[in-house]
């Protein structure tokens, strides 16, 4: 698909558009998970209110805040961050000396030499080209071309502006944007908001969350009667999921989206973030360029990845990348304009992506505890997803697939029919239903598989695994004792 046609009026903005009815039914279930977890958490604390004491306290286990959930700051990245930030840390000579360069080479690429100064809105041409080198080598040689990398604030911020570059509500019809079921709500609200059309793809629990192209082209078929595919979204790792997708199934999505003229949109968040043997990582752009000139010369892809996740959470600092391949002059350069609204990134944030883009390297007096930490930090990661896999999966009526990426598990739970009954005596979905008991009787916060999306008569949870692993451990043995007395309640 070429976009070029549709910015011959290049005043065009994106209307806001009001939510869909299943955004809405989602942001209700979180508002009455979220008000449930306010009661109790004040009903577990006498010195808030009086209420009902229980012998436990609220906890979130829904959370992919890597930090919140008790992951330690990567020790580089924040010394450099504070000699950036407190410029009369050059002195410190407690300070290893790779440090204070790569702070003084962010200050000379800084105006005025200080991170309070504004940037290009693309971002620092510094961190650009360092973002460029990592894809480089990530992709094996591939080249990267720094004036294609857009240094954004987060991931949502980042498809804002991709949404209100292909939704076109000039036209009559919708334009649609497939994406994965199940997957975050923010795609979906995103999506409505920027007055597009969603057009759902269910991903294959059985055969552990993989794509099949077949799903691909029946959702494509069935919308065209509603309205205008235009893009493909694929989450490669995939979250909630945690399926890495293997090359063959990339090389036959971007085959797919060229015989169906579609832009494609890759969110790898969590490239970084791989758990198990055998998982690898491929990158779309990779794959797109080794399929030849027949497609590396034509496909239209943006993607995404972000320092939120991994071993370098910092979730806060909202860092994002987009690396955009083949876009139409005419199409970028209304994406400068789009992009130039939000003014730049933080330079905070723009610090952390470099870091992450170029760490210490052999030889650097940082290196050996950079590693140590990004290995620590791996090692639990992946012990942690391994535990939650046994776990879940030794209980009758729990399922949960292999977790090879990311921060979540999405577990299957099969609720009786009786409880599904009581659910709509209270005008609750079975998995609301579910993990408001669960909160109710054990204190820990899950998220119902509805809001992120679901196949018909099939239920599953969202539940982080960051915490550290005796704590997981502890809260995986309290989910599977509840999930085997809320079934024996209701058989």
């Amino acid at each position: 698909m070429n976009l070029s046609s549709k910015f011959a009026d290049d005043t065009k903005v994106g209307r806001m558009a009001d939510r869909g009815e299943d955004c809405q039914r989602i942001q209700q279930d979180m508002d009455r998970l979220e008000t449930w977890a306010e009661k109790w958490q004040m009903e577990f604390n006498p010195d808030k209110c009086e209420g009902v004491k229980k012998p436990f306290s609220v906890i979130a286990r829904h959370s992919g805040d890597a930090q919140a959930m008790g992951q330690k700051p990567i020790t580089f990245l924040r010394q450099v961050l504070a000699v950036c930030t407190f410029t009369k840390l050059f002195t410190d000579q407690t300070l290893p000396q790779d440090v204070k360069r790569r702070a003084q080479e962010i200050l000379d690429n800084c105006e005025g030499k200080s991170i309070g100064s504004y940037t290009r809105s693309a971002g620092m041409s510094y961190v650009q080209n360092n973002v460029a080198k990592y894809m480089e080598k990530r992709d094996g040689g591939i080249v990267a071309d720094p004036n294609d990398i857009y240094l954004m604030s987060g991931t949502s911020n980042s498809l804002e502006i991709i949404f209100k570059m292909l939704i076109d509500n000039r036209s009559q019809g919708k334009t649609g944007i497939m994406i994965p079921i199940p997957n975050s709500p923010l795609l979906s609200e995103c999506i409505a908001l920027s007055g597009g059309a969603v057009i759902q793809y269910s991903l294959e629990e059985e055969q552990g969350w993989n794509l099949d192209v077949l799903e691909l082209r029946r959702a494509l078929r069935e919308s065209r009667t509603h309205c205008s595919p235009k893009a493909l979204c694929v989450v490669n790792p995939g979250s909630p999921t945690g399926l890495v997708l293997s090359r063959d199934c990339i090389e036959t999505v971007i085959r797919f989206a060229a015989e169906e003229g579609l832009f494609l949109l890759v969110d790898e968040a969590y490239q970084g973030s791989l758990h198990g043997e055998g998982s690898q990582f491929h990158s779309f752009k990779k794959v797109l360029f080794e399929m030849g000139p027949k497609y590396s010369s034509t496909m239209e892809l943006v993607s995404l990845f972000s320092i939120s996740k991994g071993h370098i959470g910092e979730s806060g600092a909202r860092g994002c990348v987009m690396d955009v391949t083949n876009l139409d002059s005419s199409v970028q350069d209304y994406l400068n304009k789009l992009e130039s609204i939000f003014s730049c990134c933080p330079l905070t944030a723009q610090i952390a992506i470099d870091v992450a883009a170029n760490p210490p390297q052999p030889g650097d007096p940082s290196y050996h505890l950079f590693m140590d930490e990004k290995r620590s930090i791996q090692r639990k990661m992946t012990a942690n997803a391994h535990l939650t896999e046994e776990m879940f999966n030794s209980v009758p009526g729990m399922c949960c697939q292999p977790i090879s990426s990311g921060v979540y598990t999405f577990p299957r739970i099969e609720i009786p029919a009786k409880a599904i009954e009581e659910a709509k005596l209270r005008h609750q979905e079975p998995d609301l239903f579910y993990c408001l008991k669960l909160l109710e009787e054990t204190g820990h916060l899950v998220i119902p598989g509805k809001v992120f999306g679901q196949r018909n008569g099939t239920y599953h949870f969202r539940m982080g695994i960051l915490a550290p692993t005796p704590s997981l451990k502890a809260a995986l043995k309290t989910i599977t004792q509840f999930h085997r007395k809320f079934t024996a309640e209701f058989s």
